[in-house]
């Protein structure tokens, strides 16, 4: 059986526990699209662990994990994760990269940050990974899948001087950068092949023989709903597809093979860089939310910037979860919200004098205001609680608000950073 793992908000939703809990009964974990930009974080048995190359399964010993074809797969920071996670007492983990994913090569990252320079004060907030120009090149097609850095010596310099002679216009005449050297970037493609070298295989081919043998495979997916390229707060958006659809592409599986969609949603909202944020909240309101918040507070994972917060969005998590096709919705970050009296929830948004419940595109997205309800805080702390019914009465009213504001079964509920710490609950629809 396959199973996503996906964001229905801007990323940030606590994706990873949520991946790490279930990969304990899953032979194998896939990651389908993304860079090193995703920051999943785990707390286990081994310690606390930010991901943002590997899967989030590689804390298990009878888990394979695989790096997808829709991944921009950075080497060097994937092999010194892995190097990482061992020195700290992790199993040496069962890794299979594909050998279709594409790579970020140095250019991408220096591109990356070169057009943030650019842009100056209307740049998209990109974590300067190399993970849009990767993308960018892969659609291009003057980018690099893994296979191609075993090419014979001749077809890859050529491929390796028309990328150059590309990407030295674009350095030196509009970014006024110094030009790339053709014969740096072909011996630092010989040092990326032979780190990759142990992990290559046919990742689909792979994939597809696990489900004809019954296996359990999770997709996990970066980012979340509000980031995807096409149904994201475009352009302030990640350079790739992060919801489900994707997940048969990205893996080389076919789309009907995956019959669970687990969407993941925080108790509150938060998101890491640009665009238009409708319940954000400012001042000494977002400051103790965001002190409070996470595990250890909401800042970004691979950025360390402060996260962008604010109240429960319906409007957007239905929008999410209808976009990913939920079967199943995981509300994590319960917790955190013990401190509050009343807990604002949005149920709908106000444009132009009118309600609307379905969310809009971007151009009026920034007209949008929110209409709360007002909750009643539960004012304690449930972490520690293994059932639903054990929660306060409050607390599970606001659970079961959400979910019938959703229209999406919520079957998880997460109350704290730990694998364990997680309710699983029967839903009302």
């Amino acid at each position: 059986m396959v199973k996503a793992i996906v964001g229905a908000n801007w990323g940030d939703e606590g994706k990873g526990k949520i991946t790490d809990v279930l990969a304990q009964e899953a032979d194998i974990v896939v990651r389908f699209q993304g860079g090193a930009n995703a920051g999943h974080t785990i707390k286990n048995k081994y310690g606390k662990f930010s991901l943002h190359m590997m899967p989030s399964g590689v804390f298990n010993d009878n888990t394979t994990c695989v790096l997808g074809n829709g991944v921009a797969l950075d080497i060097d920071k994937f092999v010194n994760e892995v190097e990482d996670i061992v020195s700290k007492g992790v199993p040496q983990p069962d890794i299979l990269v594909s050998d279709r994913a594409h790579v970020v090569m140095p250019y991408h990252i220096l591109q990356d940050g070169y057009e943030e320079e650019r842009l100056a004060g209307h740049a998209y907030g990109s974590t300067k990974s190399g993970i849009a120009p990767c993308y960018s090149d892969k659609y291009a097609k003057i980018g690099f899948q893994v296979n191609e850095l075993f090419m014979p010596e001749e077809p890859l310099k050529e491929r390796v001087n028309n990328v150059c002679t590309i990407k030295n216009a674009l350095f030196t005449n509009l970014y006024h950068k110094p030009a790339l050297v053709p014969e740096e970037v072909y011996e630092k493609i010989l040092d990326l092949r032979e780190k990759i070298r142990p992990y290559v295989g046919n990742a689909a081919a792979f994939l597809n023989q696990a489900i004809r043998d019954n296996k359990t495979i999770l997709l996990e997916g970066q980012l979340g709903t509000m980031k995807d390229i096409d149904h994201g707060i475009y352009p302030m958006v990640t350079s790739s597809n992060p919801i489900a659809g994707y997940g048969g592409a990205g893996a080389g599986i076919p789309p009907y093979e995956i019959r669970q969609i687990v969407a993941v949603t925080k108790a509150y909202s938060s998101s890491v860089g640009g665009g238009d944020f409708v319940t954000e909240i400012f001042g000494e309101e977002a400051e103790e939310l965001r002190r409070r918040g996470g595990d250890g507070g909401e800042y970004g994972a691979t950025t360390g910037r402060p996260r962008r917060v604010g109240w429960y969005d319906c409007v957007a998590s239905r929008y999410g979860c209808m976009i990913q096709g939920a079967t199943d919705v995981a509300l994590t970050v319960v917790d955190p919200l013990g401190y509050l009296d009343e807990i604002p929830l949005c149920v709908g948004y106000e444009i132009d004098g009118k309600e609307i419940q379905d969310f809009p595109h971007v151009t009026d997205l920034g007209r949008c205001k929110p209409i709360y309800k007002m909750m009643k805080g539960w004012k304690s702390d449930i972490t520690g609680i293994r059932t639903f019914e054990e929660l306060p009465a409050e607390c599970r009213e606001y659970v079961n608000e959400i979910e019938r504001q959703l229209g999406f079964p919520i079957t998880m509920v997460s109350n704290g950073p730990a694998r364990e710490d997680i309710i699983l609950r029967k839903p009302l629809i």
